[in-house]
């Protein structure tokens, strides 16, 4: 965890008080934006790390007097617009988070413009649409259906029609959405007699995402392959819908709330059964272990999911250390170039994929811990696409540094993103794209 200057306390955040009416009070709001944009204008230390800052200091800049009190209320929402929620202004830059007494959270000031924004009515169907997870998943995976979707999408006539009616852009290659969903498919393994570590419960509950259950099972079922061939008892949540945190990006929280109701019962029950819960998507994580604690403290069953809650390679790692995970590795990985998304470093677990990958012999990891740029709905929009590539080149560049084997993220979008932008800015790869829990199936000669 990063220490703070002046403060040898770690960084805490406060709950979210998003269900009172001061929250949503937008002259409120507005005195506490040009509050932090004028200790972020004193500071710029996060100038690097996104466009919502660059977007800040510009607008200080071609003001008159080169303050903040230049700058109209009405463009303070450029700004919001910029944010998309990634953490790490928060995590790894700002020296005034609480308990520093200037008690700045920039990415939850954003959240609560975002809430704001939407309860106003002022969101885009568009970003309504790309945020229903679920709801396009289902449509979307029926096999007929997915083979016409993915058909279109990949249609350049169709794409530039999309861009002009959804503001969708024409460039940025979409997952494929599977002809059949994970959850359907999925075969847990349950035969084994149960291995408690010193740090983890030895049977697992996989909590399937949206974007595996929908556009890619193969990841899910790489992680029951893992779990089954060490000898791991799993099972997959009773009843899911999406974690949540599209709709938390888009400022949906009475949706958010509503999704919460739907995922919490079942898990909580596992959890309290003793299962560990593995979701192996890192913002499904990041969802669970931190954003619904902090939108509901007092809830007892939301703690006990975030208390059982890990990261697949968290989980992983700790049985490794307990002696629990097998090393009967057939195959060498080569050279991984391996890109750690942001959802995973504000987890405070360190780079657990890449010691887990590092225990593959004949293999090296070069790992890339810089935002990639898409982040979740963000660069698929076509205001934000050019700026999501700008983002990402030094990614890219980066990733092809060590002539890698293999690519790999574990968020599947931005490791989609990544080979996009190596294609746009490099030139292409000869190395292939491979999830870190396919890479590890490989390693244990499981594909």
């Amino acid at each position: 965890m990063t220490v703070r200057e002046g403060s040898l306390e770690p960084p805490k955040r406060h709950p979210i008080d998003w269900k009172s009416a001061a929250y949503y009070d937008e002259a409120a709001l507005m005195q506490e934006l040009e509050r932090t944009y004028d200790i972020c204008h004193g500071c710029r230390r996060c100038v690097n790390l996104c466009t919502a800052f660059p977007k800040l200091f510009d607008l200080i800049d071609e003001g008159d007097s080169g303050e903040v009190d230049a700058i109209p209320k009405h463009r303070y929402w450029e700004v919001v617009d910029q944010c998309y929620l990634c953490d790490m202004c928060f995590m790894t830059k700002c020296p005034y988070v609480p308990p520093h007494q200037w008690n700045l959270d920039f990415p939850h000031l954003m959240l609560r413009a975002k809430a704001i924004k939407f309860r106003k009515g002022e969101t885009r169907f568009r970003d309504r649409l790309l945020t229903s997870t679920d709801a396009i998943g289902k449509l979307a995976a029926i096999p007929v259906v997915a083979q016409t979707v993915n058909a279109v999408n990949g249609n350049g006539a169709a794409r530039s029609l999309m861009q002009r009616v959804l503001g969708v852009h024409k460039d940025r290659q979409l997952p494929p959405y599977a002809p059949y969903r994970f959850r359907g498919i999925a075969e847990p393994a349950d035969g084994f007699a149960m291995r408690d570590g010193q740090r983890t419960p030895g049977k697992v509950a996989v909590f399937s995402t949206c974007y595996v259950n929908y556009n890619e099972p193969g990841i899910g079922v790489d992680l029951l392959k893992l779990l089954a061939h060490n000898e791991i008892p799993a099972t997959l949540i009773e009843k899911e819908a999406c974690c949540g945190m599209p709709k938390l990006e888009l400022g949906d929280l009475e949706q958010v709330a509503k999704l919460k109701e739907i995922n919490i019962p079942p898990l909580a029950r596992l959890a309290r059964e003793g299962w560990a819960i593995l979701t192996p998507v890192p913002s499904c994580t990041l969802m669970f272990k931190q954003e619904l604690p902090l939108m509901f403290p007092d809830d007892a069953d939301v703690r006990a999911v975030a208390d059982a809650m890990f990261d697949p390679f968290e989980y992983f790692v700790l049985r490794h250390r307990d002696g629990l995970l097998k090393n009967d590795f057939r195959r060498e990985l080569g050279r991984v170039s391996y890109h750690i998304p942001c959802h995973s470093r504000v987890q405070n677990v360190g780079q657990k994929t890449r010691e887990a990958l590092q225990l593959v012999p004949g293999t090296q990891v070069s790992t890339v811990e810089r935002c990639a740029g898409h982040d979740g709905t963000w660069g698929v929009k076509a205001e934000f696409f050019d700026l999501s590539m700008k983002i990402g080149r030094p990614v890219f560049r980066q990733m092809q540094v060590s002539d890698p084997d293999f690519v790999s993220s574990d968020c599947p979008i931005a490791g989609r993103h990544i080979m996009q932008g190596i294609a746009d800015s490099q030139g292409g790869t000869r190395a292939q794209k491979a999830h870190p829990l396919t890479l590890l199936c490989i390693a244990y000669g499981l594909d």
